[in-house]
């Protein structure tokens, strides 16, 4: 639902410890000297932001929620999530080529030798990890040597701190009862609380794909394959028992109609900084509310012989990590977040410690409880907090990864078929590569009576795509001085691409460069001439435009209901092991394939089983062949004389149509299903699952 009331958050909602810090970090209750540029929010685009207003000579000031500056950037995702490097231009390359300075100097190598890391390379321009005080420290830098105003722990009155004349802003007020007037805003939140207590139409959740004809929104359970359960796991108190209860966060019901819209918000964690320097290292701390029953699905998972715990504790320089989620049970705290966007700060700030129990509950878990098994238990107790991380909040991060919130609907919706160059995006004031990223948004129990996860989703869009300046602004009639280049307008499925922080600063430039110039010529943001904003950017160091192949609309997919016999896309095959989506190589049956990724040799399979009429069928298979598949994909198939086993080139083109491969004919009897198992057990390269045809034959 589009919603463009205000957002309800009492004043009285508001805890007096709230009020009582905002009073003692902010300054006395009065009005602030008027601004031409007023930021709502610390993130990394608002750093940019104001960057970009000082550098064109206009007043600007900060007024942030939080103490820290840099968002996540500053907050453990030193891993940078950017799809393509070279889409990255202006400020936001700035701040990644300063980080790069820093770890030329030696002393910044306090616990290893940088020729020990491998991501520091001395002849780049940049570099794309980091730990969180550097990263930190660059912001702080930038702010310093342009002289920018920054108030912190200034959280805006979101019932009555907007005051508006007619569809223009005038002033903020935050609940320490400072007023901050301005000529044009800015909301840089990750949450998007100014442009809600301003009016602006937002949603929050999933649309369905109807709404903007999209493939890979609303509710996606048989496409979340990665980080998914790869064995079965039993979800109920009492193993067997449905009686007995579900196990902790596990939803009770369905989990929705395919491609269906709901409110769910795909799950949050911490991108915590953890190391193994013995000298720097702080032991997991066991939070006081420590229950292990919040862990027995994973101890369950665990005893099914998992063992990619440590996948994601991606390196960062003086042996620390981004530790990031992977797998089916790690650190999102999946469901636990629904209510947060539009949350009071009171309710917010109960969320975040509640995941953040959950996630120190996982780590002493994993670390501790005498179940675990010992290789990941002992390997677990290497690791720590960093000390010199965080150093005011107990080693943890101050900043929770809000994956999503609140996103503007604007006149003009970024969505799937613009970021797959399906259709054509107007007036570019950045790019975006990343892949259409979702993590899950529930986990529930399957039809056979396992614990299952639905919402994750992972599929590029196909090249790098343009981000249109009509998306961070709102739509006329209701504010005409405001831009949102983090909550801007798109959907759910199309801001998982989006929100990557390098595009954030992108975004916020572009839209610090649009309010100076719609401040010079004394016109609505909406009427900012947009030959003369990309001149700008273009000379700012800003990407625009990237050479793109767009996918020929001649080239749909080919239907499995329209195959003649009995066709069985891969959304029906059972699988082993955790399987990505792919759409680039055309063509394919239905919706995509599957993937490989050419890794865990032999712990993948893909089972078909269906029941057929007695006779001979014609066995074959679908793969899009690409010269780094597999030579040697191993097939099983299962018929009414025995069981046939046949290797498969994919690198070679499919004969029929250029889509299927034969694999030979068999009798089938009907007393048992036909079966057909594709495996990855010794492949060369990719190995591609897409469909199974039995035709019947003579």
């Amino acid at each position: 639902m589009i919603k463009t009331f205000r957002a309800v958050c009492s004043l009285r909602a508001v805890s007096a410890a709230t009020l009582f810090l905002a009073s003692i970090t902010s300054l006395p209750a009065a009005e602030s000297k008027p601004h031409d540029v007023v930021i709502y929010g610390g993130t990394s685009a608002a750093i940019a932001a104001a960057v970009q207003v000082a550098r064109m000579g206009k007043s600007v000031i900060i007024v942030s929620p939080d103490k820290h500056l840099g968002g996540l950037s500053s907050g453990g995702l030193g891993w940078t999530d950017s799809g393509r490097k070279e889409a990255i231009g202006g400020i936001s390359r700035e701040f990644y080529q300063r980080v790069k300075k820093h770890y030329d100097k030696p002393e910044a190598w306090i616990q290893q030798k940088p020729e020990k890391y491998s991501r520091y390379r001395p002849k780049d321009d940049a570099m794309w990890v980091f730990e969180p005080r550097v990263a930190e420290q660059v912001f702080e830098d930038l702010v310093k040597e342009h002289g920018i105003e920054v108030v912190r722990e200034e959280f805006l009155d979101r019932e009555s701190g907007v005051k508006k004349d007619g569809s223009r802003i005038e002033a903020i007020t935050t609940l320490s009862g400072n007023t901050y007037p301005g000529k044009i805003f800015m909301d840089t939140t990750y949450e998007g609380d100014l442009l809600a207590a301003a009016g602006v139409g937002f949603h929050v959740g999933r649309e369905p794909n109807s709404k903007y004809g999209e493939t890979l929104n609303g509710v996606q359970a048989r496409r979340a394959r990665s980080h998914q359960f790869d064995a079965p796991v039993d979800p109920y108190i009492v193993p067997g028992d449905p009686s007995s209860g579900l196990l902790p966060n596990i939803h009770p019901g369905p989990p929705g109609k395919e491609g269906e819209g709901d409110d769910r918000v795909q799950a949050y964690n911490f991108r915590m900084c953890l190391t193994t320097a013995p000298d720097n290292l702080v032991p997991f701390p066991k939070p006081d509310n420590y229950d292990p029953m919040n862990y027995e699905l994973l101890r369950r998972y665990l005893d099914t012989g998992w063992k990619g715990v440590f996948n994601k504790f991606d390196p960062a320089p003086n042996y620390k990590t981004d530790t990031n989620n992977h797998g089916a049970f790690s650190t999102d705290y999946i469901g636990k977040n629904y209510d947060y966007p539009e949350a009071s700060y009171d309710r917010r700030r109960e969320i975040i410690k509640e995941h953040e129990d959950y996630q120190k509950g996982w780590l002493y878990f994993l670390a501790n409880d005498p179940r675990v098994p010992k290789d990941i238990s002992e390997k677990m107790n290497k690791w720590g907090l960093a000390k010199d991380e965080f150093v005011d909040n107990g080693n943890w991060p101050h900043q929770i990864y809000v994956r999503e919130a609140r996103r503007m609907v604007s006149d003009f919706v970024m969505s799937e078929p613009y970021l797959r160059a399906l259709k054509p995006t107007p007036e570019s004031v950045g790019m975006g590569s990343y892949n259409m990223d979702s993590h899950n948004t529930q986990r529930y129990v399957d039809e056979k009576g396992h614990a299952r996860n639905e919402g994750d989703i992972q599929v590029s869009p196909g090249g790098p795509y343009p981000i249109s300046y009509r998306a961070i602004v709102p739509k006329r009639d209701e504010c005409t001085n405001l831009l949102v280049p983090v909550c801007l307008s798109s959907s759910h499925i199309a801001y998982g691409s989006i929100r990557m922080e390098p595009v954030f600063m992108v975004l916020g430039q572009s839209a610090a460069t649009a309010a100076a110039q719609a401040l010079d010529r004394g016109v609505p943001v909406q009427d900012v001439d947009y030959d003369k904003l990309k001149e700008r950017l273009l000379a700012d160091g800003q990407v625009l435009e990237m050479s793109r192949t767009p996918r020929p609309p001649s080239a749909p997919p080919v239907l499995s209901q329209d195959l003649k016999g009995i066709s069985l896309d891969d959304q029906k095959a059972v699988l082993t092991g955790n399987w990505g989506q792919g759409r680039t190589i055309h063509p394919y049956v239905d919706h995509g394939y599957l993937h490989d990724g050419n890794e865990d040799k032999g712990k993948k399979t893909a089972s078909f089983e269906t029941n057929l009429k007695p006779g001979n069928y014609d066995v074959r298979i679908a793969y899009s062949a690409h010269s780094n598949r597999a030579t040697n994909v191993p097939v099983t198939i299962h018929h009414a004389d025995g069981v046939e086993k046949v290797t498969l080139n994919e690198k070679t083109s499919p004969k029929v149509k250029k889509l299927f491969s034969s694999l030979g004919k068999y009798r089938f009897s009907g007393d048992a299903p036909a079966k057909v198992v594709i495996s990855n057990e010794g492949t060369d390269g990719y190995v591609i699952v897409d469909a199974v045809q039995f035709l019947p034959v003579k």
